[in-house]
């Protein structure tokens, strides 16, 4: 995938803070960002959500054995469990370069792939529409539900993906505000969404 530059900036923008002077000011260490997140390095790179042989994979080369193996240690930590976890990798820096290294060669293709998996016909879509959708994914995953009332946009899109109906796409991004509503991150998601559904307008 040929992540389109607007998208790119939605994403390191919600994901860093726009770049690399508010990345450098406060997520160069790992951080919990709260939730059901796991410790979280680079660009959104959450160690509760992959194994200890994808982060050798992905951040061996930049950061090193000893480095990896302690981040590794913190795989599958979620929520509060992950959050007990940030004291032992606090003295811990990831260099810029190297968190956009890898997102931009390991976090896009692999969101990407998910996200093909999650709305098929996504790469029949317009570029901006198509980082959409993976911005979407990379901060919501793939989970489809029935029986989670909280997917129920997510279910939603899938046919009008296929229908390449961007105005109903970005209704459907639109509604998913209603699951943050008087939660401390409503903001941020609501920011997010509306941002994730003008990218999906600009391809109507």
């Amino acid at each position: 995938m040929n992540l389109s530059d607007d998208a790119r900036a939605l994403i390191i923008r919600f994901e860093v803070g726009g770049g690399r002077p508010y990345y450098e000011r406060f997520l160069e260490a790992p951080t919990w960002p709260a939730g059901a997140s796991g410790v979280t390095i680079g660009v959104g790179y959450d160690l509760g959500y992959n194994t200890a042989a994808q982060v050798s994979n992905d951040w061996s080369s930049s950061l090193g054995k000893t480095v990896v193996d302690r981040l590794s240690a913190c795989c599958g930590y979620k929520g509060p469990a992950a959050r007990d976890r940030i004291g032992t990798v606090h003295d811990i820096r990831v260099p810029w370069e190297a968190a956009l290294s890898v997102f931009e060669s390991r976090t896009v293709a692999r969101y990407w792939a998910m996200t093909l998996k999650a709305y098929p016909g996504a790469d029949a879509l317009k570029p901006n529409a198509q980082g959409a959708l993976l911005s979407l994914v990379f901060n919501r995953g793939t989970s489809m539900s029935p029986d989670d009332p909280k997917r129920a946009e997510m279910r939603s899109i899938r046919p009008l993906v296929q229908a390449a109906d961007y105005r109903g796409i970005a209704d459907q991004i639109r509604q998913m505000k209603r699951i943050w509503v008087g939660t401390k991150i409503e903001d941020g998601m609501n920011r997010r969404r509306d941002a994730e559904a003008g990218l999906i307008m600009s391809c109507a």
